[in-house]
C-alpha cells in the first residue's frame, strides 16, 4: 500500500472516530432545551475537514498515545472551534450565510440561537476536559485545560478575531498580518498539537518546542492557504462564500503579497514546519503527511 493511499485511510479512520466521539459527547437533540441542542448538533456535525482533532491523533500517536484520550482532546479542541465559526458568521461580526455547504447557524435558527450555540458549545469543551482522564497526572491535565483556554481567549483566537475585525479597510504589513495569525487560526492549531502530545508520554522541552514551532508554522500556512483559495476558489468548493474577504476589504496574505507570492510563503512555511520534526524519525511521519495535506489543498 502506498504511504498516499495508507495516509487517505488514516485519515477516514480518525474522521470517523473524532464524528463519533462528537456525536456522542454532544447533548440528544430531544433533550430539553431540545432546539438549543438541535442547533448545537448542527453547528458542529456533518462537516469540515476535522484538521484540529487530526492534528491531535497525529501528535498523540509521536507521543504513543491512548486514542480514547486524543480522541476526547480533539473532540474539545474542535467544539472550541465549532463556537468560533457560529460567532464569526453573526453579523455583527463577518456577517456570512453559508459554512460548510449550509446555512450558517444564525440563517438557519436565529442570531440569539447561534449566540447561546456557541457560549454552550465552549463550555462543553472544558467541561469534557475535566470530566475525562486525559494524561497520567493531574497536574498535566490542568495544564492542558489552560492550554486550551489560552488558545480561545484574548491573547489567542478571540484576541485574533478582535485585531481582525479592526484590521478591516486597512492595509497590514506581513508581520502584523502573522501576529493577527498567530493568535486567531494559529493559537488554536498550536493546542492541538499539545494536547495530544500531552495524552500521551512526557516528553522534554526541547521536543515540545520543536513541536510548537511545527504547530506555529503550519497554523500560519493553513491561514494563507486559506486566503489564496478564498480568490481562487468558488463557493461550492469552499463551502463557504468565496471572494468573501476583498469585497469587505479585509487585509490577507493576498492583498499583501498577491497570490504567487502567497503559495511561495505557504511553501516556505511547510518547509520549515517539516524541518522542525527533525529527529522524531517515523514517530513524525503523520504531523509530515498533515503538513502536506494543510498547505497543498486545492492548489
Amino acid at each position: 500500500m502506498s504511504n498516499s493511499v495508507d495516509f487517505q485511510s488514516w485519515v477516514h479512520a480518525r474522521q470517523t472516530r473524532i464524528e463519533s466521539t462528537l456525536q456522542s459527547v454532544l447533548p440528544a437533540a430531544e433533550i430539553a432545551p431540545q432546539r438549543l441542542h438541535q442547533a448545537m448538533r448542527y453547528a458542529v456535525l456533518g462537516g469540515g475537514k476535522r484538521v484540529r482533532p487530526l492534528l491531535a491523533f497525529s501528535a498523540g500517536e509521536l507521543a504513543q498515545a491512548d486514542t480514547g484520550r486524543v480522541a476526547i482532546a480533539g473532540a474539545a479542541v474542535e467544539l472550541v472551534h465549532a463556537y468560533s465559526l457560529v460567532h464569526d458568521d453573526l453579523p455583527c461580526m463577518d456577517d456570512d450565510v453559508l459554512r460548510r455547504g449550509k446555512p450558517t447557524c444564525h440563517v438557519e435558527y436565529d442570531e440569539a440561537a447561534a449566540l447561546l450555540v456557541g457560549d454552550a458549545l465552549q463550555s462543553l469543551a472544558f467541561q469534557l476536559m475535566a470530566e475525562y482522564r486525559l494524561a497520567d497526572d493531574a497536574a498535566t491535565q490542568l495544564e492542558m485545560v489552560k492550554l486550551l483556554a489560552a488558545a480561545a481567549g484574548s491573547r489567542g483566537m478571540a484576541g485574533g478575531q478582535a485585531i481582525d475585525l479592526e484590521a478591516t479597510g486597512k492595509t497590514l504589513s506581513v508581520p502584523e498580518l502573522e501576529f493577527m495569525h498567530i493568535h486567531k487560526t494559529g493559537a488554536l492549531i498550536r493546542a492541538a498539537v499539545l494536547l495530544g502530545v500531552r495524552c500521551g508520554a512526557s516528553m522534554n522541552e526541547k521536543e515540545l518546542a520543536q513541536l510548537d514551532h511545527f504547530a506555529k508554522c503550519i497554523g500560519l500556512a493553513f491561514q494563507v492557504v486559506d486566503d489564496v483559495l478564498d480568490a481562487e476558489a468558488s463557493t461550492a468548493t469552499l463551502g463557504k462564500t468565496a471572494g468573501k474577504d476583498a469585497q469587505r476589504n479585509k487585509p490577507t496574505y493576498v492583498s499583501a503579497l498577491g497570490v504567487a507570492q502567497s503559495k511561495s510563503f505557504a511553501e516556505e512555511l511547510r518547509q520549515k514546519a517539516l524541518r522542525a520534526l527533525d529527529g522524531f524519525g517515523e514517530r513524525g511521519l503523520r504531523l509530515r503527511q498533515l503538513a502536506d495535506f494543510i498547505v497543498l489543498r486545492e492548489f
